[in-house]
């Protein structure tokens, strides 16, 4: 079972995408990220939730700041590991859609079509972490039906 983690500032908005995911036939660990405790990231360290995964999911705004450094720092400690950055509203011009620190979007309030689309396409088998594209809506090439 693929394996996703869920680190949002907000533990509401959380639940629900945790749902959607579960839903969605998904394995989910949640963490609040540095503005929850102390993030290994954040000190250049790599994190074991993080290791354990295999897509993560993190809110735009999970370091607090709204400032790119938390998903610089992942991207170069996991480099490979599919990353989905969601945003309630626009992205930030620091969000990368291709090159080192490339991120999938997953724009607007919470939506779990919108979520496990932009799950299924950096998932998708060939794509990089470096060659990924913006999943802002939902797939209908992909069916949004559990997987188990």
């Amino acid at each position: 079972m693929t394996r996703v983690l869920v680190v949002h500032h907000d533990v509401d908005v959380a639940d629900i995408e945790v749902d959607d995911l579960r839903r969605a036939g998904y394995e989910v660990d949640q963490c609040a990220g540095p503005v929850g405790s102390t993030c290994p990231v954040l000190e250049g360290h790599p994190c074991w939730q993080v290791d354990e995964a295999d897509v993560l999911v993190y809110d735009m705004w999970a370091a607090g700041d709204g400032r790119s450094h938390l998903i610089d720092d992942l991207r170069e400690l996991h480099p490979d590991k599919p990353v989905v950055l969601t945003s309630g509203g626009m992205l930030m011009d620091w969000v990368e859609a291709s090159g080192a620190h490339a991120v999938t979007p997953a724009l607007g309030p919470p939506d779990g079509a919108v979520l496990v689309a932009a799950v299924e396409r950096a998932l998708q088998p060939g794509t990089r972490a470096t060659d990924q594209r913006a999943a802002t809506a939902p797939s209908t090439s992909q069916p949004a039906w559990p997987r188990w």
